[in-house]
């Protein structure tokens, strides 16, 4: 499969371009949000479209983060449909240490935050640092130029990878409210409906969208999280290991510029423009935020290295040449930059904007310092070192 095995490198090479654009989007937002007319374009993200009085008058950030957003979970749903197949997730030997590495990198956070704001209000962010950014992690590993190994690259992808599909499951189980039972089971059947055509060999992939709008409409109306739908219907797609009857690999490369280039892009927007609350170091300073920031910056690289660790240790899982503890070192922290999903797990934990409003800034902190920070660590490495 020609097309696939090329597929990362040239994934690669657009992120370093797509991470980029996240940061000058993410900084324009804040210094428009914090300008003169402010107030106006915070107010334009508010706005409302769609039939007034139908469900779907929704806010242009709720289109945004309910709407877009399934296109991107349909793409990485489709990235971790392509490494079940045919990448580091093919053969169990090959996934333990990106898959294990990235439950240690979810666990270890997410128990950081839980212990500083237990028994509290904000204890439901507790989710919120558990997650990677893959196109910021990606591009800002890119930067490190050949002083990052292939093997680091393949290895942070997969984890990234493996942590989005930990971000779903907390956004399906923990951030659902309440259930119309109808919806769901209609949600239910449309899915049950697209599994069918899969077994059934169906490779028109205009009759898997269609109906994937529909069940992305049933789960919008039924309390289960929209976005959750790209997921679903990126898993009902065929794939196939023949390049020309591979609608998955097919449909995933048609929308990944698409999403790196429009929908991030669009999403840091409309997901940037807070206000910077008069007293930042209050706002960072308060649990919740060093929850957030303690749980992206120590805990992520903490639970990756441990994690990785134990599965060496037990000889359970094989180190890729060139992916030495230098480098898990500067991939976990790396690991630490959260962005798109920690803000979209902000979005659904709290409804207090001044919550809202501190997670993502102290995602912002915690994701410019694990950047940082190890960008640092394989700078020091010598380009022809081993690890």
């Amino acid at each position: 499969m020609r097309r696939s095995r090329d597929f990362f490198h040239n994934f690669f090479h657009s992120e370093k371009v797509a991470g980029g654009l996240l940061v000058v989007c993410t900084l324009v937002s804040l210094l428009i949000a914090n300008g003169p007319g402010g107030a106006g374009y915070i107010h334009f993200f508010h706005q409302e479209l769609g039939p007034a009085g139908a469900k779907l008058h929704l806010s242009i950030e709720h289109w945004v983060n309910d709407g877009l957003m399934a296109i991107f979970f349909l793409m990485v749903g489709l990235e971790v449909e392509r490494e079940l197949y045919v990448g580091e997730l093919a053969s169990l030997r090959k996934a333990v240490l990106p898959l294990v590495a990235a439950v240690g990198g979810m666990v270890v956070p997410a128990l950081i935050h839980f212990a500083l704001n237990r028994g509290t209000s904000t204890q439901s962010g507790f989710a919120i640092p558990m997650a990677t950014d893959i196109a910021f992690a990606l591009g800002i590993l890119s930067l490190a130029g050949r002083r990052a190994p292939v093997a680091v690259k393949v290895f942070l992808a997969a984890l990234a990878i493996i942590d989005d599909i930990g971000a779903i499951l907390m956004i399906a189980f923990f951030y659902t409210r309440t259930i119309q039972l109808a919806y769901l089971l209609g949600a239910l059947g449309i899915f049950a409906g697209l599994l069918l055509m899969n077994r059934l060999r169906v490779r028109q992939l205009l009759l898997y969208l269609v109906p994937g709008v529909l069940l992305w409409y049933c789960l919008l109306q039924s309390g289960v999280h929209a976005t959750i739908a790209g997921v679903l219907l990126a898993f009902a797609i065929p794939f196939h290991e023949v390049d020309d009857r591979n609608i998955s690999l097919r449909l995933q490369h048609f929308l990944h510029k698409p999403v790196a280039f429009l929908i991030l892009p669009v999403f840091a927007l409309a997901n940037t423009a807070i206000a910077l609350p008069a007293d930042i170091m209050a706002a960072l300073s308060g649990r919740n935020s060093l929850g957030v920031i303690l749980g992206l910056f120590v805990g992520k690289v903490t639970g990756i290295l441990f994690a990785s660790w134990l599965v060496l240790r037990l000889r359970i899982a094989d180190r890729q040449e060139g992916l030495g503890w230098r480098a898990l070192t500067g991939a976990g922290f790396l690991g630490g930059i959260g962005f798109t999903m920690s803000m979209f797990i902000a979005n659904l934990s709290f409804t207090d904007g001044a919550l809202v409003t501190a997670s993502k800034l102290g995602i912002l902190l915690a994701s410019t310092l694990s950047a940082l920070i190890g960008l640092l660590v394989f700078y020091l490495r010598k380009p022809a070192a081993a690890a």
